[in-house]
């Protein structure tokens, strides 16, 4: 699509094409092997402390004697897409116009299978590499089980 050998610059080329510039100039670096490395030191006492931001890891990671300033701990949680949980302001009100759906398994008794589906997402993280799973259940009536 783009040539860079061209004697077309590679800004009238994205011009072109109808692209940005900047989506064919910058190319994104690859993650450095201490980087990764240090990547899995932080999910692992995430996962133990979940409500963690990045200075409490940053004191975490300090307590196993792994040195680390605080933003890049936080710049490394951004792009594992890992954030503390905890109650942010006004979670509970609702956005202006937003409609309100009610419960719709308040009344029905689920009494076959299949009737009732939920979603999960689970955080698994495997050899090499971190990776979230989402897993749909079943749900099955008390009396049935």
């Amino acid at each position: 699509m783009i040539d860079r050998t061209s004697k077309l610059s590679v800004s009238r080329q994205a011009g072109v094409v109808g692209i940005s510039r900047g989506s064919v100039q910058c190319q994104p670096r690859p993650v450095s092997d201490a980087d990764r490395h240090l990547m899995h030191r932080i999910d692992k006492p995430h996962m133990e402390f979940p409500f963690a931001g990045a200075r409490m890891l940053r004191d975490l990671l300090a307590q196993e004697g792994v040195k680390a300033g605080r933003l890049h701990v936080a710049t490394l949680m951004k792009r594992m897409g890992v954030e503390a949980l905890y109650r942010k302001p006004n979670a509970m009100s609702p956005a202006p116009g937003h409609k309100i759906h009610p419960c719709l398994l308040r009344k029905p008794a689920v009494t076959r299978p299949n009737q009732v589906w939920a979603m999960d997402i689970a955080y698994i993280p495997p050899l090499g590499r971190l990776l979230r799973n989402r897993l749909p259940i079943a749900w099955q009536g008390i009396e049935n089980a």
